[in-house]
C-alpha cells in the first residue's frame, strides 16, 4: 500500500520529519485559543506574544520538544467560588510552533497578561566533509 508523500522526490532524502511536522501543525492550527502575535525584532530575532490573562506563572510551561516550541497552560479550579457569570476563559490550552533549524528559545517573560517568548536565529555554519571511498563490496 502506497501513501501520498509530500516530499516524494528522490533528491529529498531524510525529509520525512518535515512531513510529520507539517501534519502535526495542520492538526493543531484550527484552535484560536489563546490568541497570539508573532513579530520580527530588529536584531533578527522573533518574539511570540501569547494572551494568557488570568494565568499565573506557575500555571504556564514553555518547552522545546522535537523541534517544536510547546506552550501549555492549566489554571487551578477556584476553591469555593460561586460565579454569577463566568465570561473569562479559564480552560487549559496547548499551543505549539514548529522551529526551523537554527532557531532557539532565548527567553520567556510574563507581564500584563502577555507571555512573551523570544527566539534567536543561530548562525548555521556550512559543513564540508570528505567521505572515504573503499574498494570492494564492503558495506
Amino acid at each position: 500500500m502506497n501513501r501520498h508523500v509530500t516530499f516524494g522526490s528522490p533528491y529529498l532524502l531524510g525529509f520525512e520529519h518535515l512531513e510529520r511536522l507539517l501534519e502535526r501543525t495542520a492538526r493543531t492550527s484550527g484552535d484560536g485559543y489563546p490568541p497570539y502575535n508573532i513579530e520580527a525584532l530588529e536584531d533578527g530575532g522573533i518574539r511570540i506574544a501569547i494572551a494568557v490573562a488570568g494565568f499565573a506563572q506557575d500555571e504556564l510551561s514553555v518547552t522545546e520538544e522535537d523541534r517544536q516550541l510547546v506552550v501549555r497552560g492549566k489554571q487551578a479550579e477556584p476553591d469555593g467560588k460561586t460565579f454569577l457569570h463566568r465570561g473569562i476563559a479559564a480552560r487549559q490550552f496547548l499551543r505549539s510552533f514548529v522551529l526551523a533549524d537554527g532557531i532557539e528559545v532565548s527567553s520567556a517573560a510574563l507581564a500584563n497578561g502577555l507571555l512573551k517568548i523570544d527566539l534567536v536565529r543561530k548562525a548555521i555554519q556550512p559543513q564540508v566533509r570528505t567521505v572515504e571511498i573503499k574498494t570492494g563490496a564492503q558495506t
